[in-house]
Parts: C-alpha cells; structure tokens; sequence
C-alpha cells in the first residue's frame, strides 16, 4: 500500500519502500522501519533529504545506501560504491591463497586492526594522501612501522586501480614519514666469550642446533626447514629452499627471492652436521629436532620458548633473541675482513648494501692499517722516465 504522491509504499510489517529519480532512473529502497504514523512522515523526511541533495548535486548513493545494487549501477567509477572496510575485506579474503600464511597473518592483523579502523569509513575513491596525513600524526610507532602497515593497503590500491575501480593510488611513489630521532636496528651480537658459554651449557641436539645457527647465518624459520637433502657434504654447500614459521602448517618459500641460496658450509657447521647425523640421518627427512619430543620442531617459536631462554639463563648471558645468532654470524664474517658483497650472498639480501647499512661499525674500514695494501702494491712502484723524443 502506498501513500499518494509521498514515494512511500508500505512493503510489510517491519519495511518501508522509498522511491525518487536519479541521473534519470528510477530508484526504490528499502528502509527498516515499522509503517507507523511516526516512522512514515521520517521516511518522507528522509526522502526530502535525498531529493534536496540529488538537486545540489551532493548524494551519494554508496554513503546513504551503501548495500544497495543501485548504488554499484550508477557510481562514476566502481570505486563509488565501495567503502574501504568492504573491499579490504574482500581483497583480504581473495589474497590468501597467493601469499604464504606468514604474511597473510601478518596483513590480517594489520587491516582488521589499523587499517579498518582508520579508514574503513572512507570510500574507496575517496581515499587521499591527506587522509593518510591526518592518522599519520596520531601514531607513535617508527616510520619504518607505518611503512609496514602501509603497505598492504598500497598493495590492495595498485590492485583496485588495475581492476579500474579507481584512477589512481594516493600511495604510489610516496609515503607518509614524520621527523623522528635517528635510531638503529637492535642488532647485539654474541661475544666469542657468550657463544662458548652457551654451547657449554648445551649438550645433543640443542647444542648442534645453536652452533649451527652461529656459523650458517640462517634465519631461525630456515633453520627449522633444513633437511638432509638439503646439505651437499661433497661441495660443501647448504641449499635454503624454505622456511616455517608459527603461522604456517607447512613449509614455504623463503622470506624473500634471494633468501633461496646456496651457503658456504664452514667447518664449525659441518662439524654440526656431523654430529646432528647420530639424531636424525636415518629418518632422511628434517635435520633438526626438538630434544624433549624427538619430533621436527613445528615452527621458530618453540625454540626460545623450550631450548633458548634456558640456555641463556643457566650460562649466565644477556638475553637477546634466537634471530641474534644470524646477526652473529654476519659480525664475525664482516669484522674478519671478508667481502660484504660475500656475506649478503650468504645471508641471501637483496643486495649488499643492506649489509652495510646494517652492519657498518663491524667493517674493519677503521682499521689503522686500512689502504696498507694498496701502499705496498702500488705506491712503491719505481717511477720510469719519459722517454725524449730525437729530433
């Protein structure tokens, strides 16, 4: 039943329907509400509204109806008719199946709980860098933090542009950074004098595993992939194909292209291996076990939780993180002079610059004897006289 010359029609017991014209269409919603007297005149109230803003060329379909199919049909762009918290949500749901369960743990979090609610209000095509700005100067995290969490949301928007739902990705080529204090990456090697006391206090398969860390460089979630198929005794080379990490079931890709690498087998890791051989050889699978289950280790975590904290409170040292011995290793090659271009082959970065960056102060650049070599190659060389030309 409908009331004449309102746009209302009574639809049921609990629903109200509206209609009225936009861009020449004829469009009808529905509104939850029940057909009292009250409620009635509020829909037409309603109604006036929306024919006001569609007159001042200020409606918007997507805020005002935001589940509505209209809305999609007749936005300017695909974009229009999104909100933020809907597509990401739906981007979220279509990108776990392309990425490893690592980062989809990781972008999970990081859109439900920071990128939702600071823009999951906005819509898609609405979205600017000033936004961007706004919650930018809210944040007390490091601007290597909000790069982080930017950057799955740059992500989603490169892939909403691709499908043509918007023109443009305010984030591309830029991000938001603030002044802060210049800081360093918490990277706090292992004296000689810790590592022995913590292989001291280590016996087994605990013992093999840490010592091993200490000279391969590999990354926690690598070491717990290693398998015996992986070490060529022959060529003395350790193959990184894979890695496993709390959030996934199995095992995956390295954390990045170059991490998957071929390491220098140093003898304090083939002695490792050696005599990690008694433990696991025979089973021809995973190279390191959990000393209290005799099973492969489910992930990275179980290892500071069951192996390392012990170690380093029963061999008195500072406590720093299992990822140090990585960090170890690279000080050890790099403050014993070998090339920086080498360890990150060996450490599998991206390129070696991130070593210098990161590791600097353990390059023996302010050795005293520093160009000495060069000195004695070149600088003493016997100075030949030019040759006179004979007229």
């Amino acid at each position: 039943m409908g009331r004449e010359g309102t746009g209302l029609r009574v639809v049921s017991k609990s629903t109200v329907e509206i209609s009225f014209t936009y861009q020449g269409q004829r469009c009808r919603e529905r509104l939850k509400l029940k057909p009292t007297p009250a409620n009635l005149k509020r829909a037409e109230r309603h109604r006036a509204a929306i024919i006001d803003a569609i007159e001042k060329g200020t409606f918007n379909y997507a805020v005002t109806f935001p589940n509505s199919n209209n809305a999609r049909e007749l936005a300017t762009q695909p974009g229009d008719a999104y909100a933020i918290k809907q597509y990401l949500s739906q981007w979220l749901r279509h990108k776990q199946e392309g990425i490893s369960a690592s980062t989809y743990n990781d972008y999970k979090k990081i859109v439900n709980n920071t990128l939702i609610p600071a823009f999951g209000h906005l819509k898609l095509s609405d979205l600017k860098r000033k936004h961007i700005k706004v919650w930018g100067r809210t944040q007390t995290c490091s601007n290597k933090r909000i790069g982080n969490i930017l950057s799955p949301l740059r992500t989603a928007l490169t892939e909403a542009v691709e499908d043509e739902m918007i023109e443009n990705n305010p984030l591309q080529g830029w991000t938001y950074t603030r002044k802060e204090e210049p800081s360093e990456d918490h990277i706090d090697p292992f004296s000689k004098q810790e590592q022995a006391d913590i292989l001291a206090v280590l016996t087994g398969q605990g013992r093999n595993l840490i010592r091993f860390a200490f000279w391969s460089g590999l990354r926690t979630s690598e070491l717990v992939a290693l398998k015996w198929t992986d070490i060529d005794f022959k060529n003395g080379l350790i193959r990184v194909r894979r890695a496993r990490t709390q959030a996934a079931k199995k095992d995956e890709a390295t954390k990045t292209y170059k991490g998957r690498r071929d390491v220098k087998m140093l003898d304090p890791a083939r002695e490792a291996l050696l005599e990690q051989k008694s433990w696991t050889y025979l089973a021809n699978e995973y190279i390191f076990h959990n000393p209290r289950t005799n099973l492969p280790w489910e992930g990275d975590q179980p290892i500071r939780k069951t192996l390392w904290i012990h170690a380093l409170k029963k061999a008195g040292v500072t406590y720093r993180n299992p990822y140090q011995t990585r960090h170890t290793y690279a000080s050890m090659m790099l403050s014993s002079g070998e090339h920086p271009m080498w360890v990150s082959q060996q450490m599998g970065h991206a390129d070696w610059t991130m070593i210098a960056r990161r590791y600097g102060k353990w390059m023996p650049d302010a050795n005293p004897d520093s160009g000495g070599k060069a000195i004695s190659l070149y600088a003493s060389m016997p100075e030949k006289p030019a040759c006179k030309k004979t007229v």
